[in-house]
C-alpha cells in the first residue's frame, strides 16, 4: 500500500520564535488549484469498491468516483468515500494544543487518529468543524495516522432537506481544507468585533481556559499605522478618533492584533481584520449604511466551478467579486449557505455588501423577500407603503439567459418607491459540470426537465 508521508513542520514553517501565534499546518491542499494527494475508497458509483488515490480538497464525483446527482433527483445515491493520510508532528512542538480542523466536508464526516475516534460524527456541509486531538497524536519521527469517512446523504433528514434536496447539484467529499491549528495551551479560542463609523469599538474575546488580561492594537491597514491600543479582559472596549468608515465605494479596513497576556508576557496573539461600519435596519424606512440609506444592487451566488464543483480558490473569489462590482452591482446573496471564508474577506477587501445565510428553506423576518414577484405584484406591493420589499431572488436568469427581461422596468419601479431596498438577482453563472463521464460534457442537469425551474419560469411575467 502506497504511504503518504508528510513533515507537519515542513508544510508551513515552525512556530515563530516567541511561540505566541497560532500557527496552521495544511495536511490537504489549500484550494482547487493546490490539493495534496489521500488514499481513497469509494463504496459505489464510478470507480468504486477499491484503494486508490484522489485529491484533496475535492467533490469526489468530478475525481470521477461515486455518482453524480441533482437536488430533485430520487432516489439519491448512498455511497460513502473512505479517506487515509499520514503524516508527522515534530517533538518540538510538544505542549501545544492541537485542534484538527475541516474547513467543509458533504456531508455527515466521522473522523479517527491513529485508529481512535477523534470525537463525535459531525453533520452539515457547509460550515467549518474541529477536534482537540493533542491526545491522539504521535510526535517526533512516528507516523500519524488520519481516517475519514464521508457519507453522501446524512442520517439528519432535516440536513438532507436542507442541503440535498435543493436545485443544485449534490457534490460529495472534503470539499475544502483541513489542517492542524497549533495553539498555545492557553489562547484565545475567536473574537467577535463591533465597530461603528463613528469610532466606537467593542469586542467579545472567547479564551479557551483561566480568563486573564487582553491588550488589543488597532491598526489601519492602508498606513500600517498602530491607531489606538485597548485593554480589558473578554470585553474590550472604547472609541478609536480619526476611523475612515467602511463602505462599498471605499472599503477602509482595519486590523484587531489581541494579546493575550500574563503579567507583561504575551500568551499568545490573535488577529481580525475589519471595518467599521454602522449598519442599521429601520421598520418601513430600509437599511443604512453609515448613516446613509443603502439600495442593494444585487446578485445571488453559489461558490460554484465547472470543473471543481464546490472546490472553489481565492483567485476565484477575486474573480467574482470584480465581476459583480464591474457590472455596477453593489451586493452579493450567498445562497444558500455560507462561502469560503476568503470569499468574505475578498468582499470586505473589495467593497461588496454580503447577505450571508445558513443553509435552509428560510421564511421573511420583517422584510418582504418575495421570490420572483412578476411587475405587477411589485407594483402592488410598492404601492402599498408597508413592509420594506427586497426580493432575494429575482428575475430568473440560470441557464435561461433572463437576467435583461424587463430589469429596467423593474429598477425604475423599485427606484421610484420609499419602501424598495433592491433586490438580487437569480443567478450569478450557470452551474453545467465539467462531466469526465461524459466525454467532458457540460451538464446542466436538463433544466427544461426540473419541476423546480418549470415553475419558476411559469411564475415570470414579462411585459
Amino acid at each position: 500500500m502506497r504511504q503518504f508521508l508528510i513533515t507537519v513542520a515542513a508544510l508551513l514553517g515552525s512556530f515563530s520564535a516567541l511561540g505566541q501565534e497560532a500557527e496552521r499546518f495544511y495536511l490537504s491542499g489549500t484550494d482547487k488549484d493546490r490539493t495534496r494527494t489521500w488514499e481513497f475508497f469509494c463504496t459505489g458509483g464510478m470507480n468504486s469498491g477499491r484503494w486508490t488515490t484522489i485529491e484533496v480538497p475535492s467533490c469526489w464525483e468530478l475525481q470521477g468516483f461515486g455518482t453524480y446527482n441533482y437536488g430533485h433527483d430520487r432516489p439519491h445515491a448512498d455511497e460513502q468515500g473512505r479517506y487515509r493520510y499520514t503524516f508527522k508532528v515534530p517533538s518540538s512542538m510538544k505542549g501545544r494544543t492541537f485542534y484538527l480542523v475541516f474547513d467543509g466536508s458533504m456531508t455527515d464526516t466521522e473522523v479517527k487518529v491513529n485508529g481512535q475516534s477523534a470525537g463525535e460524527r459531525h453533520q452539515g456541509a457547509f460550515y467549518p468543524f474541529r477536534y482537540d486531538v493533542t491526545s491522539l497524536l504521535n510526535m517526533g519521527g512516528r507516523d500519524n495516522l488520519l481516517e475519514v469517512t464521508v457519507s453522501k446523504e446524512s442520517a439528519n433528514e432535516s440536513i438532507n432537506r436542507a442541503e440535498r434536496q435543493a436545485d443544485y447539484w449534490i457534490f460529495d467529499g472534503i470539499f475544502r481544507p483541513v489542517y492542524l491549528l497549533a495553539v498555545p495551551r492557553q489562547h484565545i479560542d475567536r473574537v467577535a468585533i463591533d465597530a461603528r463609523a463613528d469610532g466606537s469599538f467593542s469586542m467579545h474575546v472567547a479564551i479557551d481556559g483561566k480568563t486573564i488580561a487582553t491588550e488589543t492594537d488597532i491598526i489601519d491597514l492602508a498606513t500600517g499605522r498602530q491607531v489606538a491600543t485597548l485593554k480589558g479582559d473578554t470585553t474590550v472596549s472604547g472609541h478609536v478618533g480619526g476611523v475612515k468608515p467602511w463602505s462599498p465605494e471605499t472599503p477602509w479596513r482595519y486590523e484587531a492584533v489581541v494579546r493575550l497576556m500574563k503579567g507583561r508576557k504575551p500568551l499568545h496573539v490573535y488577529r481580525q481584520r475589519f471595518g467599521f461600519r454602522t449598519i442599521e435596519f429601520r421598520e418601513r424606512d430600509g437599511f443604512y449604511l453609515n448613516g446613509q440609506r443603502v439600495m442593494f444592487k444585487g446578485v445571488c451566488r453559489h461558490t460554484f466551478w465547472p470543473e471543481s464543483g464546490r472546490t472553489s480558490s481565492p483567485a476565484l473569489a477575486i474573480e467574482d467579486v470584480n465581476l459583480i462590482k464591474d457590472m455596477n452591482m453593489n451586493a452579493v446573496r450567498m445562497s444558500h449557505y455560507p462561502p469560503d471564508e476568503y470569499f468574505l474577506d475578498t468582499c470586505d477587501s473589495l467593497g461588496l455588501m454580503v447577505i450571508d445565510e445558513l443553509a435552509g428553506w428560510q421564511k421573511q423576518y420583517g422584510i418582504d423577500t418575495h421570490h420572483y414577484p412578476n411587475y405587477n405584484a411589485v407594483r402592488e406591493k410598492l404601492e402599498k407603503l408597508e413592509d420594506i420589499f427586497m426580493p432575494t431572488e429575482m428575475i430568473h436568469g440560470l441557464y435561461d439567459g433572463g437576467h435583461g427581461a424587463s430589469l429596467e422596468d423593474y429598477w425604475r419601479l423599485m427606484l421610484s418607491s420609499p419602501t424598495s431596498a433592491g433586490g438580487f438577482l437569480w443567478n450569478l453563472a450557470d452551474e453545467g459540470v465539467v462531466r469526465h463521464d461524459k466525454r467532458d460534457s457540460i451538464d446542466c442537469d436538463a433544466p427544461s426537465t426540473s419541476e423546480e425551474n418549470r415553475i419558476i419560469l411559469n411564475s415570470i411575467t414579462h411585459l
